[in-house]
């Protein structure tokens, strides 16, 4: 991952907190995302970019696939590793991957694309993907259509996914072309100390300074009372799962 400022490798100082805070990924979107990558038969290759403690990770080795998991920040590898164990950590970027060329059947990224160059980290991906070979990306999106939703988003900020959507579907470069979308509604339930944690886990919370940090704060348990999130109170945080995919060319014969 890369960024303008040093915001995507900030969440290692929370990689506990983002560990046990943030959501997984429904396992039929990342099947979906998988399905071009078990085209030639073979168990297929495929690395977790941007991949943080592995919350994608796991599900593409359940998913049967030889995963490895690449990330810029060694505490987040660390927290992995406890994590997933026994998947292969590397240092790198989407931009500048530590693998050969041709040498993966997939290369996915949960909650990252953002974060990157797109037209170097495609040239990348498209140099380390076998010909018809996938680049997946897949957000999990709080839902907007309910009003505590919109209030609770108020006070986080959209973030940098949110942004981009605003603009389209995730920009990509050559050699990829066209993105194809699927999308999947559920619901997480989540308690006010999770709730928490979610947003201590984001990255504009991480970087804030004390007062930032004492206001957000502030307007959560504010916004937690009205709803009557008190000790083991929950309620169901809605969400929709977007996932992007394309395959590599072949080259002409």
């Amino acid at each position: 991952m890369v960024s303008r400022d040093n915001s995507s490798t900030s969440f290692g100082t929370a990689a506990e907190v983002y560990e046990s805070a943030r959501p997984e990924y429904p396992s039929d979107s990342v099947a979906w995302l998988l399905e071009p990558a078990f085209a030639s038969g073979r168990t297929p290759r495929v690395a977790d970019v941007g991949a943080g403690t592995g919350k994608l990770t796991r599900s593409i080795v359940a998913a049967g696939c030889d995963a490895i998991a690449v990330d810029p920040d060694t505490a987040m590898l660390d927290a992995l590793r406890i994590a997933v164990p026994g998947v292969p950590t590397l240092v790198g970027t989407a931009e500048s991957l530590p693998v050969d060329d041709e040498s993966l059947d997939g290369v996915l990224l949960g909650q990252a694309w953002h974060w990157v160059d797109p037209v170097a980290a495609s040239r990348e991906i498209g140099r380390v993907l076998r010909p018809g070979g996938v680049l997946g990306l897949v957000w999990n999106i709080r839902d907007e259509s309910q009003a505590w939703v919109r209030r609770l988003n108020s006070v986080v900020l959209r973030g940098g996914a949110m942004a981009m959507f605003d603009d389209g579907p995730p920009p990509i470069a050559e050699p990829f072309d066209h993105l194809e979308e699927r999308r999947w509604a559920w619901s997480r339930t989540v308690n006010r100390s999770l709730l928490t944690d979610l947003v201590r886990s984001r990255s504009f919370y991480i970087t804030a300074s004390v007062t930032e940090r004492s206001r957000i704060d502030q307007d959560l348990a504010a916004l937690f009372d009205e709803l009557g999130l008190q000790g083991s109170t929950t309620i169901g945080l809605p969400y929709v799962s977007r996932a992007f995919r394309c395959t590599r060319p072949h080259r002409d014969t």
